[in-house]
């Protein structure tokens, strides 16, 4: 050996040599190998937690759907209630203007200044009123003009049967000179 001289280092060649190459070699796959086994017990932890979610949130979108269904069949109900209570309330008190009115009855409607009566039970194709004191035959649809004062009246039979007749009765501004 000289001493300004450097030795060249040839490990893989030599006696040696063989066994340090199966050496590099075996620790390269072990390293391969320990990666790729713990890559998938990582991915198996990654993959157990995403099916928990996944049950979870399945679990409560059924809860939800129910819920939602149990909202809509309450909301339902109380359009069903709605209707029956907005029909009995128009039974008991009709649009503006709009009266029932039953036979041998009578009402004073229009601000006071009209007298309506229903004589007998209305027939098939007409009613006999009493308007404001003159007895006059209308069929439905048909519109009755009536002075009353200083101004001038309306009465429309929009229907009738057996039992009842649907009146609609107003009286406008001033009656003109």
């Amino acid at each position: 050996m000289q001493s300004g001289r450097p030795v060249p280092l040839r490990p893989l060649t030599g006696p040696n040599g063989f066994v340090v190459s199966v050496a590099v070699i075996v620790s390269v796959l072990a390293i391969l190998i320990g990666g790729h086994l713990y890559g998938r017990f990582l991915s198996s932890r990654d993959l157990g937690g995403r099916d928990n979610a996944i049950e979870q949130l399945s679990a409560q979108s059924q809860n939800f759907k129910m819920h939602a269904d149990n909202l809509s069949a309450q909301v339902t109900d109380l359009q069903v209630k709605l209707d029956k209570s907005q029909a009995m309330l128009e039974a008991i008190m009709p649009s503006a203007n709009t009266y029932i009115i039953s036979p041998n009855q009578s009402l004073i409607v229009g601000d006071g200044r009209l007298t309506i009566g229903l004589i007998g039970s209305p027939g098939n194709d007409s009613i006999a009123l009493v308007v404001n004191g003159k007895q006059q035959t209308a069929s439905a649809g048909q519109v009755i003009s009536v002075a009353a004062g200083s101004s001038t009246c309306q009465v429309q039979v929009q229907s009738f049967d057996m039992f009842k007749a649907t009146l609609v009765a107003s009286c406008g501004g001033a009656k003109p000179q």
